[in-house]
């Protein structure tokens, strides 16, 4: 009679092997999404943040007229005040801060941001283009 080793953790292992090597590109797991869509009066920022609210974030421009995202979120799992002795306990802190470069066509005055569905939408309104009023003359021709 042969002897089976059984191993419940090969199908892991061959996942591990394949995506845990140089050449797949690893992302943080702080560091949200981040799309950038451009329309015909604004730009909107979105970033995938889920589990978060308003509270969470600041919204800046800083003096190189630079958009300035931050998102700072602590959270402590607690259950009173029993005497206890710790078998497993969870602390959350996660801070992530992101800087834009602002187009030249951007009213800083005027941007705005609120968080939906998981996602920050932060919305930077376009300068209106002058509009010059074009003057019509005659050239004498010599």
């Amino acid at each position: 009679m042969a002897l089976i080793r059984h191993n419940d953790t090969w199908l892991p292992n061959i996942f591990n092997d394949f995506f845990d090597n140089d050449w797949t590109v690893r992302r943080s797991a702080t560091a949200p999404a981040i799309n950038v869509i451009e329309h015909e009066d604004d730009y909107v920022v979105e970033l995938a943040v889920p589990g978060l609210s308003k509270e969470d974030f600041k919204v800046d421009v800083d003096q190189n007229d630079n958009l300035v995202i931050t998102m700072e979120k602590k959270e402590e799992n607690k259950e009173g005040k029993r005497p206890e002795r710790y078998l497993r306990r969870e602390f959350s802190y996660t801070k992530f801060q992101q800087t834009l470069i602002l187009p030249d066509d951007v009213e800083k005055d005027k941007i705005s941001a609120h968080v939906e569905h998981g996602v920050l939408h932060v919305e930077l309104p376009k300068r209106k283009p002058e509009v010059r009023p074009t003057v019509s003359r005659s050239i004498e021709v010599k």
